[in-house]
């Protein structure tokens, strides 16, 4: 059969939305995965061995760069271990990564991280983990928590336009993770919400 011109034609432009058609689908499919925290682009691997047991995360590597880059710092450097979830909020969450028992305050923190959080899309959802700050948004240093509830109003556009940078997620020991977060608490000196007993960060570790 004779293909004419215009036929040869269409068919060129068929083929060519087609290929388009395949090429946006590969790049909305990348993008996902770069977003979604379910997806294979969770990186390193980390234990947070405490006293009330341990708890297994997944960093978001590929997300948060910068504020994964700073949180291993601390990590390779054993920076964390012996340290207190200090502040323990039911319902919230539970901050830890900056003070020893008695609320004696640790030093030695490496400069300020810049806040990912508006670029990254990772949102403060249950059991993910970000970085505390001051009211200064790129504050962060050495501290973190892990949110116990869906916390939106601490995302990009809550609170602040700035958000908190969220750089990992839970993937076990939830339950430890809300055994802390029920322990009771009380008030030393000028902080609040601080465990009755200490809540110890044994070690961090990296285990993939």
């Amino acid at each position: 059969m004779e293909i004419t011109v215009p036929r040869m034609t269409a068919i060129i432009v068929l083929l060519v939305l087609g290929i388009s058609l395949l090429a946006f689908l590969s790049v909305k499919s990348n993008l996902f995965n770069r977003l979604s925290p379910n997806s294979d682009s969770m990186g390193t691997k980390v234990e947070i061995r405490t006293s009330q047991g341990t708890i297994t995360v997944a960093l978001f590597d590929v997300q948060a760069p910068q504020t994964v880059e700073n949180f291993l710092k601390y990590v390779k450097d054993g920076y964390y271990d012996g340290l207190i979830f200090h502040r323990v909020i039911d319902g919230f969450m539970i901050q830890g990564g900056g003070f020893y028992s008695g609320m004696r305050q640790k030093t030695g923190e490496y400069p300020p991280v810049v806040n990912e959080a508006s670029k990254s899309g990772l949102k403060n959802e249950r059991y993910t983990l970000a970085m505390a700050r001051t009211m200064d948004p790129n504050s962060a240093t050495s501290q973190f928590f892990i949110n116990t509830a869906n916390n939106t109003f601490l995302n990009p556009g809550g609170n602040d336009a700035y958000g908190y940078a969220v750089f990992g997620k839970v993937l076990e020991g939830s339950d430890r993770v809300d055994k802390i977060s029920k322990v009771e608490t009380h008030s030393v000196g000028f902080y609040d919400d601080v465990p009755v007993e200490d809540v110890v960060i044994e070690s961090i570790k990296i285990i993939k």
